[in-house]
This record gives structure tokens, C-alpha cells and sequence, in this order.
């Protein structure tokens, strides 16, 4: 049996796991900086150290790739949100922790408002195509459900708030504003970037939704 020279090196083990993994990171950044269209699988592959033949080998091609990109965000959002235990809290807390939640994450993860804007540009095409996104929103939809259901039960809520149109405005209040920061900024002389500023926001985010939440009161 000849003896192992000495420049040999072991063949080494592919971690699919891993490799998946460094892939979608690579192309979240890749796509969040250049946009679906301006994105190059080389690039993608570049980054995350492969060979390039593996983008297509793990996801089929690019347009699967992003799709899988937006999948992972969501679900990475729909995690965080199943681990405040919204619904063994008090409803009026449970929804405000959803609130700052929400904010916090988008605030803390912009690259999801840019691929979101883009995936908006084209009209949703990827996320239309998506067998699993719906499916994760599901239980969501019926934590709030519970949670609005809890609020009227206890009187802390009114009747009537339909949980998808909730959820909308909640998202929809804190999105517009971090997406829109530098013009808004601009447009009012003020740095909405800052931290004070932000909690500020997010404050009165949670205090908007609240309030109107809250039974009507009798006047006169």
C-alpha cells in the first residue's frame, strides 16, 4: 500500500445544512443591496464561499432562491412573535408587546423593509408563488383572534375588530415610518433615526392602537 505523501489532504464532508444556510445569507444581503433584478448568483455564491453549481443544486434557480430568502424573514418574524406567549397575557399587554415587537424588528432588520419594497415593485410574483407563507400567518391571525376575543370577554376591547386589519395597521403604522425615515427627517427638520426618536414612535404606535381598541365611551 503506498504511503500517504505528506501534500495530501482529505476530501471534506459537505454540510448541506450549512451550506444552505451561508447561501441565503449571502443572497439576503445580495438581494437586499441590489434588488431581485440587479442580484448575481455569482456574487451570491462568491460570498458564501461555494461553488456556484450548489446555488442551483439546493434551490433550483435564482427566483427560488429569493423566494426562500422571503420565507426565511417571515419565519424568522412569526418565531420571535410565537415566543412572547402573547396569548397567556393579559390582552391589553399581549398587544402591546406585539406592537413593539413588530417595530423592533423591522427597526432592527432594514434589509427586510428593502426586500419587501422590491418584492412589492413586482407584484408580489415570488410570494404569490409561495406554498408556505400563508400557512405561517395562519397561526398568527388566530392568536390575535383569541387575544381581541379575550379583550372583549374581560371589557377591555371593543367589538367588531376584524384581527387581519389589526394586524395590517399595526405593521403598516411602524413600516411607513422606518422606511420613510430619511424624508420624513428631511420634510420635518428632525432626525427620526435617533433612538429617542424612535422610542418615541414606537411608543406612539402602541398608544394609537390601544386607544382605539378600547370600548367607545359614553358622552355627555
Amino acid at each position: 500500500m503506498p504511503a500517504k505523501r505528506s501534500g495530501d489532504t482529505v476530501p471534506q464532508r459537505r454540510d448541506p445544512v450549512a451550506t444552505r444556510k451561508k447561501l441565503l445569507t449571502a443572497a439576503r444581503l445580495e438581494f437586499a443591496r441590489h434588488g431581485f433584478a440587479g442580484a448575481r448568483v455569482d456574487e451570491i455564491a462568491e460570498r458564501a464561499g461555494v461553488n456556484k453549481q450548489l446555488v442551483y443544486h439546493y434551490f433550483g434557480d435564482k427566483d427560488a432562491l429569493y423566494l426562500a430568502v422571503l420565507e426565511w424573514v417571515y419565519a424568522d418574524i412569526r418565531e420571535q412573535e410565537r415566543q412572547l406567549n402573547l396569548e397567556g397575557l393579559p390582552p391589553e399587554k399581549a398587544i402591546r408587546k406585539l406592537i413593539e415587537a413588530s417595530f423592533d424588528y423591522l427597526a432592527t432588520n432594514p434589509d427586510f423593509i428593502v426586500l419587501l419594497n422590491d418584492e412589492n415593485r413586482g407584484g408580489a410574483r415570488h410570494v404569490r408563488g409561495s406554498t408556505r407563507l400563508e400557512a405561517m400567518h395562519s397561526p398568527l391571525v388566530k392568536s390575535v383572534s383569541h387575544i381581541l376575543h379575550e379583550g372583549v370577554r374581560t371589557g377591555v376591547f371593543r367589538k367588531g375588530i376584524d384581527p387581519i386589519q389589526l394586524y395590517i395597521s399595526i405593521a403598516g403604522l411602524s413600516y411607513f415610518y422606518l422606511s420613510n425615515t430619511p424624508t420624513l427627517s428631511a420634510i420635518f427638520g428632525k432626525d427620526l433615526s435617533s433612538r429617542a426618536a424612535r422610542r418615541a414612535r414606537r411608543r406612539h404606535v402602541a398608544d394609537l392602537v390601544l386607544h382605539s381598541l378600547r370600548p367607545n365611551q359614553p358622552t355627555g
